[in-house]
């Protein structure tokens, strides 16, 4: 016979013959002690929509990528990054000396037409001249007139202003570079509304609509609201399988530009039990509730889930019924009486 197994045997009868007694002085100590006043809450199940958190950003409702429209040199650039800047202030000009000279050519042309028109018009009311030339030269006129514009309008592209007010967001070019058309130069964002951009699954964006509330947190700025959804694409990422969203920002929430935020959107309804978040304690990483049993206080460990406003999922740990302790006292114990107030 192996002489471990009755040392052990003895060792096992010999803790629960010391802990027993130890338990049940606890338990008549809890017992002997005056009932706590607590209110009780009950504990039920409903049919609530499923949450998906997914990810997004915060970006400006304005935003514009500010390009060039004409090839030269920058000349001037007297933006900075992140400088706030009104509709109509300069941001760029840009040194086009031959755009400048077509706009003097084309004026010159222009003055040539004008009094070769007047001149003919002249000759035309004493019969000198024939009204095909007088039609011929208004033609020209008009064509000159044209290209007057025309060379004017690329002059002006020289020159780029902030087509809103808003904030230099980046800065891609420097005095001294040469732009192209296309190029972009800077990026300027509007700071007086925002949204938040994220992708929503495909198997969530069918049961959404414009207008549906979603609440969202960003975490960077220590803020949680509730926001519209005010667009919805139609198509949905081939390669994400998700579909593009955008929700809006109410007016003076605290968010900067490129802050991460995290979206909660409802899907199919499931039943899941909820108690008020005040009825749960923890104990280093145990969570607990104190169950009202026949008046007295019955210690459960409990598992949450997820936290819906004031209230909390309950995973495990208690049944649908259940009458819990909303804010037990600190002093409660296992097995004390309970005063219940209403």
């Amino acid at each position: 016979m192996n002489p471990i197994r009755p040392a052990i045997l003895l060792l096992t009868l010999a803790l629960i013959a010391g802990c027993s007694p130890h338990e049940e002085t606890a338990a008549n100590a809890a017992s002997n002690l005056p009932p706590a006043r607590v209110r009780l809450v009950d504990v039920h199940v409903e049919n609530v929509p499923t949450l998906t958190e997914v990810t997004g950003t915060v970006r400006p409702v304005q935003r514009a990528m500010i390009a060039a429209k004409v090839m030269g040199a920058i000349e001037e650039l007297p933006v900075t990054l992140g400088q706030r800047v009104k509709a109509g202030d300069l941001l760029v000009k840009i040194s086009a000396a031959e755009i400048s000279a077509k706009v003097l050519q084309a004026q010159s042309q222009l003055n040539m037409a004008r009094r070769d028109l007047e001149r003919e018009r002249d000759l035309l009311a004493k019969n000198a001249s024939t009204t095909e030339m007088v039609k011929g030269l208004e033609d020209r006129f008009v064509m000159t007139q044209a290209m007057v514009s025309e060379a004017e309008t690329m002059l002006s592209y020289a020159t780029v202003r902030a087509p809103f007010d808003g904030v230099v967001a980046r800065k891609l070019a420097n005095a001294g570079d040469l732009s192209a058309p296309g190029q972009p130069l800077l990026e300027i964002e509007g700071t007086a509304a925002f949204q938040i951009e994220a992708g929503v699954p495909d198997s969530l964006a069918a049961r959404l609509a414009v207008g549906t509330p979603l609440v969202v947190e960003v975490p960077a700025a220590g803020v949680t609201f509730t926001g519209a959804l005010v667009e919805l694409s139609s198509a949905s990422d081939a390669f994400a399988r998700n579909v593009p969203a955008k929700i809006s920002v109410p007016a003076g929430t605290a968010v900067r530009s490129g802050q991460f935020a995290r979206v909660q959107v409802p899907g199919a309804p499931a039943r899941i039990m909820l108690a008020p978040a005040a009825a749960v304690s923890t104990l280093g990483q145990m969570e607990r509730v104190f169950v009202a049993v026949d008046n007295r206080a019955v210690l459960r460990l409990v598992k949450t889930g997820a936290t819906r406003g004031e209230r909390v999922e309950i995973l495990s740990g208690v049944a649908e019924g259940d009458r819990l302790v909303l804010n037990p006292p600190a002093g409660l114990r296992e097995g004390q009486g309970l005063e219940v107030q209403p």
